[in-house]
């Protein structure tokens, strides 16, 4: 028995009060305490603001980025109630709020029908995390305020001036200690955040305002600006889509309550094509439940397909096209650009910053609102069903011809859907020049698209941590749709028929987020295309993308850095007393597509590692012994192996960009 279970007692029982546990494990409570983290607390303010509008005691929503650390969000709802709360003595509501976790109206459906808050754990944990929060109440005939520092009061509610005005103003500043001192707002972030807000709440003005010092000129947003949408959702895709080719003359769009006054969803759609009337790339589906974007989509998001996929369907039968009973719901999707919105009385999320939501229910009420709008939206306008009908077919058409036939050439604009849906090929014929991306996530995926060189640069999008071919078997390979795709995309075979003639493109890039788990996707794909396409290895033909970590901004110059050490080597050389802005770039889908493209993409600005392999044994074999045995250890289920490894081999990596 060692010494540490003989000392184990009651004495070294920890008890944690108040807000200690959010500090001690932030990442319980947002997930994390990386730029997403971070960026996650004005939301939850934010979503406290949006549940009085939507409750209907809110009209005006303001956010202002005060500098890179601090923002404040203001409305003109009811206020935050100040009265001493009767099951605290001595404190009044507000701090009972700001302080207690569960604590807030969220638990009471008479206060809130639906909401989007933390359900009494937002503002305490933003509280908890923040340097410094001031809170401005207005309401019962004066204004009160009150201060806090890390979850704890550093004033007492004070009552100040007489006001005939209403509502809640928080201003907080995110706390170096959790996130470190590169820690800061992106104005980009939250301006897109207040956008999507106010069009999740048709009828409410979010003013938006930016100290001007935070603002650079790629960023292409205003300093101030007031976001209004009275049409919701409908709203911002008719301004999301303008003067962009589409099937359907107007927005499909509308919004139904569910049974038992549950909730309500609202929803737009439309199809969009390219130039050619062949499917777009500018394609995309949001969904939000109570304004929460759910990116990891959820049972809203399946019952909205389902109605729009059957929907279809039933008009294909109607009119006797026997080709619609071939349409899945990738056929239909491939380039919508759509929005569904829920508003649920008692959502279920997975996850406790509400990623995806799992409420079963909900597939079916959605589906059931939408089906009768959309089959008498495409029977009003014949015209218009039958194009989106043929359009659908053709890429139903496709996609079975894709399974049918393995070879495929290079396709053009008008072919799109011959190969995988999610692929964005490129135009130029031949393989000399080109480029396939594969790029970690369907988010950094999109603002690739947007930064690419279409003649010449592909973009394939594969979600999260791809199979490991090493530790899984050859039946699982077989079934895994993502990397069977990349065969058919990279066109030349696996190891046992390679043929270099049907290669498709000269270079396979692989590009993933700067952070430990973009490598390991990075290993990952790696790993397959050693183990399924070494010669697409020994051709150097596969490559790794470098994208920077951070985004060194003084005055007008910017520097793009690499690792922490050149960040302090500049920061203490170069740049020592002056004012400078540090972004932190957690993910490629946070980088502008310019961003992406100088830094990553551009063959003229970029940086790339080639991924090599011991030359071939003189008896012809593939690889030699020793490189089977490293890639068998180092990716197989063992994880002694590879700390081994990393110990053994740490000190010897050196500066490997091409």
């Amino acid at each position: 028995m060692t010494e540490q279970t003989k000392s184990y007692d009651a004495s070294d029982i920890q008890v944690l009060e108040g807000l200690e546990p959010v500090r001690l494990r932030p990442g319980m409570y947002i997930g994390g305490t990386d730029e997403k983290a971070w960026h996650h607390l004005p939301i939850e303010i934010m979503d406290n603001s949006i549940d009085e509008a939507v409750a209907g005691f809110a009209k005006k929503i303001s956010v202002n980025l005060i500098d890179s650390k601090t923002i404040e969000i203001a409305d003109d709802g009811r206020g935050i109630p100040v009265a001493e709360h009767p099951k605290f003595p001595g404190k009044s509501a507000l701090e009972v709020i700001l302080t207690t976790l569960h604590s807030g109206g969220k638990f009471n459906n008479n206060v809130y029908k639906t909401s989007g808050g933390l359900h009494g754990v937002g503002s305490s944990v933003v509280n908890a995390l923040s340097s410094e929060m001031i809170v401005t109440i207005c309401r019962d005939g004066y204004e009160w305020r009150q201060t806090f520092s890390r979850g704890k009061p550093t004033s007492a509610m004070t009552r100040g001036d007489e006001t005939t005005a209403h509502g809640t103003k928080i201003r907080f500043t995110i706390d170096d200690d959790i996130f470190g001192v590169a820690a800061v707002f992106k104005p980009v972030k939250i301006y897109r955040m207040a956008r999507s807000k106010a069009f999740l709440s048709r009828g409410v003005k979010i003013e938006w305002t930016c100290n001007p010092e935070l603002l650079t000129e790629d960023m292409n947003i205003p300093e101030k600006t007031t976001f209004y949408y009275p049409g919701g959702v409908a709203d911002f895709l008719a301004e999301k889509t303008d003067n962009k080719p589409r099937i359907l003359p107007k927005i499909f769009s509308g919004s139904v309550d569910f049974p038992d006054d549950s909730g309500r969803v609202e929803w737009a759609l439309t199809f969009l094509t390219d130039e050619n009337g062949a499917a777009s790339d500018d394609g995309f589906f949001a969904s939000y439940c109570n304004t929460i974007a759910t990116i990891d989509g959820g049972t809203h998001e399946s019952g909205f397909k389902a109605a729009i996929t059957r929907g279809i369907k039933a008009y294909g039968d109607k009119v006797n096209n026997k080709a619609a009973a071939n349409i899945i719901g990738d056929d239909v999707f491939d380039s919508v650009a759509a929005i569904v919105s829920v508003f649920y009385k008692t959502p279920q999320f997975l996850g406790q910053t509400k990623e995806k939501l799992s409420n079963p229910e909900v597939a079916r009420y959605t589906e059931n609102a939408l089906r009768d709008p959309w089959e008498i939206f495409l029977a009003s306008d014949p015209k218009t069903a039958n194009a989106v009908l043929d359009f659908v077919v053709n890429l139903a058409n496709a996609r079975i011809k894709t399974k049918q036939v393995k070879d495929v050439a290079r396709k053009t604009p008008t072919k799109r859907a011959r190969m995988p849906l999610k692929l964005a090929d490129c135009s130029k014929h031949g393989v000399a020049g080109t480029e396939l991306f594969i790029v970690e996530g369907d988010s950094a995926g999109g603002t690739a698209k947007q930064a690419r060189d279409r003649a010449t640069q592909a973009i394939m999008p594969v979600r999260g941590k791809v199979l490991n071919v090493v530790s899984n078997s050859d039946e699982r390979f077989g079934n895994n749709k993502e990397l069977n795709d990349l065969i058919d995309i990279i066109g030349a075979g696996t190891a046992k028929d390679w043929n270099d003639d049907k290669l498709r493109y000269e270079k396979v890039i692989i590009m993933t987020d700067a952070d430990v788990d973009g490598s390991h996707i990075a290993s990952l794909l790696m790993t397959f295309f050693y183990q399924m396409m070494p010669q697409l290895i020994y051709g150097g033909h596969l490559y790794l993308s470098c994208p920077p970590l951070y985004k060194l901004t003084h005055g007008t110059e910017s520097i793009y850095v690499d690792t922490d050490e050149q960040l302090d080597e500049l920061k203490n050389g170069k740049y020592k007393g002056k004012k400078i802005e540090i972004s932190r770039f957690k993910g490629l889908g946070e980088m502008m597509p310019n961003q992406l493209k100088e830094t990553t993409m551009s063959p003229k600005t970029r940086r790339l590692i080639r991924v090599e392999l011991p030359p071939r044994t003189d008896d012809g074999a593939e690889d030699t012994e020793k490189t089977r045995t490293i890639v068998s250890e180092l990716m197989g289920k063992k994880p002694e192996f590879r700390f081994r490894f990393i110990t053994e081999h740490a000190q010897f990596v050196k500066d490997l960009f091409v």
